[in-house]
């Protein structure tokens, strides 16, 4: 009896879905665009750096940095939106800057 209601509680498992994020775009994918996986660190936080001081400024009225160039997902964060960008091919990546 024990061992045909723990069969019924058990529920067929759910596919795999991977989190949206850090993972999408894929990382692979991001790699090809640069030159080497600590390039693409700089390059993204510097991104994600000039989209949160776009944010922080419209407060102030100031138009100094540019917003994002893609169209943000509902609470996604600066980084996410660099990282979607340079999939995008929106920006260009200048070695040693």
């Amino acid at each position: 009896m024990a061992e045909q209601s723990l069969a019924e509680g058990l529920a067929a498992p759910k596919p795999y879905e991977p989190p949206i994020g850090i993972t999408d775009p894929p990382l692979d994918e991001l790699l090809d665009k640069v030159s080497s996986k600590y390039a693409l660190v700089v390059f993204a936080a510097k991104r994600a750096r000039q989209i949160n001081d776009y944010y922080n400024q419209l407060a102030e009225g100031i138009l100094e940095y540019v917003g994002p160039l893609v169209e943000p997902r509902l609470h996604e964060k600066p980084l996410s939106i660099a990282l979607r960008e340079i999939d995008a091919d929106l920006l260009e990546y200048t070695e040693g800057e």
